[in-house]
């Protein structure tokens, strides 16, 4: 049975059937199964036309903007009077695609400048008179064509990345198999400099042994000489006569056996040793290479800085990302409880709380610290216990002229870095209790300093400037670098 198709204008169940679902935005949208035995998503478009039991509907018609299921699609189907009616897929929407001054489909894009308007037949000989229009399915068609074009764009520049990557690759690992090739050759030159002294003791032991034994048997031959003649004259019948030898062993074999054992434990020690030292180096750097990783896979925070925390004599620019010591200028900043008021510090509006954070920090001057603490850190203090350097709630490195350092709980411990890095990177594994600055250049970063602590509270990043002209700008991390471990 066909039943009556509803007035035009109409669209979805009959808001009386009691199993259709009319639910706003943000009230419970879950699947229900109704009596029809199928379940009812928010995606899924009803016939209009089932009034009992709801069916889901297999076309819209744009004609008559009204949905049907396969029953009450029959009559389009297979009656001529509705063979110019246009039946798309089932829409949600399908009061949008209507005329809202004519009840005609939209079947129309108007390319006029100001316009970009979808249109009706009628609208296109009244106010959109000599506009130029072409059909929205042409329109669609564009659009997705542009999407098309746009994606392949992302994709050739994304594989022309990939190819200067895997050029630079390839150059980094040449280079750094070279430098592995001169250390490995240095090595056995160690190696072979340790057998050639061992050797030269050796043989020293054996000349002297040697020697001993040659001394023995002069001795030996000059006694039987002497024996030899007292029987020729016959003085060993009225006199005394000494027959007693020397010693004939030479006691090398227990030195020997000494050395031998001395030779083995010594090199089997350095072989652990320098296996072991080699294996450990190389998991700090495929650790850090991972972190490096992730750095660019979302752990990277926009951080900008909280203006009510700077110090007077400093001075916010560049949207409160950059921060500059005017000493002696001061600012008339109001006097905030937040402000920091003896140590020339400013703290981010950002805390970093859980999972993993990620960010850099170019530097520029003769004295810069960049650190994380809790927000409870005394803000008018004047004791170091004030300072992010000088207490056990705060983790921080620091950069004087050329040197580094990093602070914790007032305790310094100086960082042999390999070259005065401008700028430095910060990465948190909040859950782990892991805190690593990294010097970062364009094409490698180096990890400086890594502590391990089990943190309480969300950190804030927060920079202290030592002296006048100093400058700290929070910046996003560069593109894909390779990591490195330096001695620590």
């Amino acid at each position: 049975h066909v039943g009556p198709e509803p007035k035009p204008g109409t669209r979805g169940p009959n808001n009386n059937d009691p199993t259709t679902t009319h639910d706003k935005p943000g009230e419970n949208t879950q699947p229900q199964t109704i009596s029809s035995g199928f379940t009812v998503t928010p995606e899924d478009v009803l016939c209009d036309s089932c009034i009992e039991i709801p069916c889901r509907a297999q076309k819209s018609c744009l004609t008559c903007l009204v949905s049907y299921c396969e029953a009450h699609l029959r009559p389009h189907l297979e009656n001529q009077r509705f063979q110019n009616h246009r039946l798309v897929e089932p829409l949600q929407d399908i009061e949008c695609r209507t005329c809202e001054e004519h009840r005609l489909p939209l079947e129309l894009y108007c390319l006029t400048d100001g316009c970009g308007v979808c249109v009706c037949c009628e609208c296109e000989g009244q106010g959109h008179l000599g506009h130029s229009t072409v059909p929205v399915e042409e329109t669609e068609l564009q659009k997705k064509q542009g999407d098309i074009m746009k994606t392949v764009s992302v994709a050739e520049n994304s594989i022309g990345k990939l190819q200067s990557n895997t050029a630079s690759i390839e150059s980094s690992v040449a280079g750094v198999r070279a430098v592995m090739e001169q250390q490995f050759y240095l090595l056995q030159g160690a190696v072979e400099e340790a057998r050639r002294r061992a050797t030269e003791v050796l043989e020293g032991e054996q000349r002297q042994a040697l020697s001993q034994a040659e001394g023995i048997q002069a001795h030996l031959e000059q006694k039987s000489q002497e024996l030899k003649k007292t029987l020729e004259y016959s003085e060993w019948k009225t006199g005394a006569v000494d027959v007693c030898l020397p010693g004939l062993y030479v006691g090398l074999t227990d030195r020997l056996a000494s050395f031998s054992c001395l030779l083995t434990e010594s090199t089997q020690e350095l072989c652990d040793q320098l296996k072991a030292t080699y294996r450990d180096k190389l998991k700090d750097i495929c650790r850090t290479g991972d972190e490096c990783t992730h750095f660019n896979q979302g752990y990277a925070s926009s951080l900008t800085f909280d203006p009510d925390t700077v110090h007077k004599f400093l001075r916010l620019t560049e949207d409160d990302r950059k921060v500059t010591n005017t000493t002696p200028w001061q600012h008339s900043y109001p006097d905030t409880p937040e402000r920091f008021e003896y140590w020339r510090q400013v703290m981010t509006s950002e805390s970093l709380y859980l999972g993993r954070h990620y960010f850099e920090a170019e530097l520029s001057g003769e004295g810069m610290h960049v650190g994380l603490t809790y927000k409870s850190i005394d803000r008018k203090g004047v004791e170091r216990g004030s300072c992010i350097t000088g207490n056990d709630f705060s983790w921080s490195l620091g950069r004087e002229g050329r040197s580094f350092s990093t602070w914790h709980a007032d305790m310094e411990a100086v960082v042999e870095a390999t070259s005065v890095f401008t700028r430095i990177g910060v990465y948190i594994d909040f859950d782990s209790g892991s805190l690593a600055f990294y010097g970062v250049t364009d094409i490698a970063m180096t990890l400086l300093y890594r502590y391990k602590a089990e943190f309480m509270e969300p950190l804030y990043p927060t920079v202290w400037l030592s002296k006048k002209d100093s400058v700290v700008l929070l910046v996003g991390p560069k593109g894909s670098l390779t990591a490195s471990t330096p001695k620590l």
